[in-house]
C-alpha cells in the first residue's frame, strides 16, 4: 500500500511499511507489537482452539519463545516461560502447583521478596508456609511435610550469605512425598550449576540479574523438567488432571510430562497478566550470549576479593563458599566446581556506623539495590531488603549491623581490591568485643 492507493495520509501513515523487506536477520527480530493479524477467517478459530500462530504477545511471541528457547536448552529443562520479572516467575511457578488451603515448605534463607511473597501474599488465599533454618538437613524439611504441603522452595545459592543447597538430598525428601522442588538458581546462573541435573523439578530466575547482564531490564523466567508424571502425582494436582471448563483433555492428557509448565503458561500467566516486554525479551537475550564470559570474569573477580577481604583487620567475617570455614564449603566442588558466584556478603566489626563510612569511601562499587550486573555493587541488607526482620531473624539469616552484600562486576580485580581497601583504610578501629559471637567466630 503507497502513495500510488490514493488513500489518505492517515490511513498511508498506519500501513504503508507493511511488507516490506524481506531479509534474513542474523540477530533475533524484535517482534514489538501488541497482537498479530490473522490470514484466513479460520485461523482464529485455529488459534484459539489448539494454540495455532500468533494472536496476542500477551499469550505468545516469536522473540520471547527464542529466549524461552535458549533459557530451557542451557538449564537442561524441557521448556521455559518468560514473564516481566524474577517475583512474577517466582509467584506463576508456585500458583500452578500450590492451591489454596494448601502448604509450601521453604528455606529460610531465600530472598526478602520472596519470602513476602510467602508470608504477606500468598496466605490471604489460604496458603502458609513453614520455612527450615537447617536448609540441609533432609529430616528438618521432612518434619515440616504435611498432607496437604504441595511444593518444597528454596534458592540454589542464597542471596546474601551464599548458603549452597544440597540439591540431591533435598530434592530426594520431595519426591519422597509426590511433590516439586522448585528453585531459585538466579545467583548460580546455568552456566555454573543446574539444579534440573540434581533433581530439582522447576527452576525459576530473575532474568534481570546475570541473564540479562547489564542492569538495564527486567525479567523473569520458569523452567520445568518436563517430568510431571499423573500416574503417580496426579491426585495431588487436580488442577493439572481434571478437564478445565470448555476444554476436553486435562493439561496431563495434553501435554503429559510438560502439564505444569502448560498449565503456568496458558492458565495462571495469561491470567494474571506479566506480559515480559519483546524487547526486554530481545535485551535478555543479548545478554544470555555473553553469560558465561561474564560469570567466568565476574566468579573470578569475587574470590579474589573475598580473599582480600578476608585478611583484613576491619572485616569481621567473609561469606564465601570459597573460603575454608563456610558452612557449604564441602558443596562448592559437588555442585559448583567453576566457582559459587559472585555475590556474597561481608561483616564490618564496627556495625551500621562502619558500614555507612565504608559504603560512602567506595568509589568503583555502586550503591544500589541490584546484583548481577557488570558493574559491582554494594547494598547494607539490614537496612534495606531486610528491614522488617528484627535482630533475631536478621541474624538467623546472616544480616548483622555491619554486613554488606557485594555483587562483583567484570571490572580489573586490582583496581576493585585497591577501591575496598581504601574505603576500610577510613574505619577507626572496633574491638571485636563489639561483633555478635556469631560473627567472630
Amino acid at each position: 500500500m503507497g502513495a500510488a492507493d490514493c488513500t489518505g495520509f492517515t490511513t498511508r501513515q498506519v500501513h504503508a511499511g507493511e511488507g516490506s523487506g524481506g531479509a534474513t536477520p542474523r540477530a533475533t527480530p524484535i517482534y514489538l507489537t501488541a497482537g498479530f493479524s490473522f490470514g484466513e477467517y479460520g485461523d482464529a478459530a485455529a488459534h484459539f482452539g489448539n494454540g495455532e500462530g500468533y494472536a496476542y504477545t500477551r499469550i505468545g511471541n516469536p522473540t520471547v519463545e527464542t529466549v524461552e528457547r535458549t533459557i530451557a536448552d542451557l538449564e537442561g529443562g524441557s521448556q521455559a516461560l518468560l514473564l516481566a520479572s524474577g517475583q512474577a516467575a517466582t509467584a506463576v511457578a508456585l500458583m500452578s502447583i500450590v492451591s489454596a488451603g494448601q502448604h509450601i515448605v521453604s528455606s529460610n534463607h531465600i530472598y526478602e521478596g520472596t519470602r513476602g511473597l510467602l508470608v504477606d501474599s500468598l496466605s490471604r488465599f489460604d496458603i502458609s508456609t513453614d520455612f527450615v533454618d537447617d536448609l540441609n538437613d533432609p529430616a528438618a524439611w521432612e518434619r515440616l511435610i504435611r498432607p496437604e504441603t504441595r511444593a518444597l522452595f528454596a534458592e540454589s545459592i542464597s542471596n546474601g550469605p551464599n548458603r549452597i543447597l544440597d540439591i540431591e538430598a533435598i530434592a530426594e525428601v520431595a519426591h519422597r512425598h509426590g511433590i516439586p522442588l522448585v528453585i531459585d538458581n538466579t545467583l548460580a546462573t546455568p552456566y555454573l550449576l543446574r539444579p534440573l541435573e540434581h533433581g530439582a523439578d522447576v527452576v525459576v530466575h530473575s532474568a534481570s540479574k546475570f541473564l540479562a547482564g547489564h542492569g538495564a531490564v527486567l525479567g523473569g523466567v520458569i523452567i520445568d523438567n518436563g517430568r510431571f508424571d499423573a500416574a503417580s502425582t496426579g491426585v495431588l494436582f487436580p488442577q493439572l488432571t481434571e478437564v478445565p471448563r470448555g476444554c476436553t483433555q486435562s493439561f496431563a492428557g495434553r501435554a503429559a510430562g510438560d502439564a505444569r509448565i502448560a498449565y503456568a503458561r496458558e492458565s495462571v500467566a495469561p491470567r494474571f497478566g506479566p506480559t515480559p516486554s519483546p524487547l526486554n525479551a530481545f535485551l535478555i537475550g543479548q545478554g544470555i550470549e555473553t553469560l558465561s564470559l561474564r560469570v567466568e570474569r565476574q566468579t573470578a573477580n569475587a574470590r579474589a576479593l573475598a580473599e582480600a577481604l578476608a585478611a583484613h583487620p576491619q572485616v569481621a567475617q567473609v561469606d564465601h563458599p570459597d573460603l575454608p570455614g563456610h558452612p557449604e564449603h564441602a558443596l562448592v566442588e559437588r555442585y559448583l566446581p567453576a566457582g559459587p558466584g559472585a555475590v556474597f556478603t561481608i561483616t564490618l566489626r564496627g556495625g551500621d556506623e562502619a558500614a555507612e563510612r565504608f559504603v560512602e569511601a567506595l568509589e568503583v562499587f555502586t550503591h544500589m539495590t541490584h546484583i548481577g550486573d557488570v558493574r559491582s555493587l554494594v547494598l547494607h541488607p539490614g537496612s534495606t531488603s531486610h528491614t522488617l526482620l528484627d535482630a533475631e531473624q536478621k541474624a538467623a539469616v546472616g544480616v548483622y549491623p555491619g554486613t554488606l552484600r557485594l555483587s562483583i562486576g567484570i571490572e580489573d580485580a586490582a583496581d576493585l581490591i585497591a577501591d575496598v581497601t581504601a574505603a576500610l583504610e577510613v574505619l577507626e578501629a572496633v574491638a571485636p568485643a563489639d561483633v555478635p559471637a556469631a560473627v567472630s567466630a
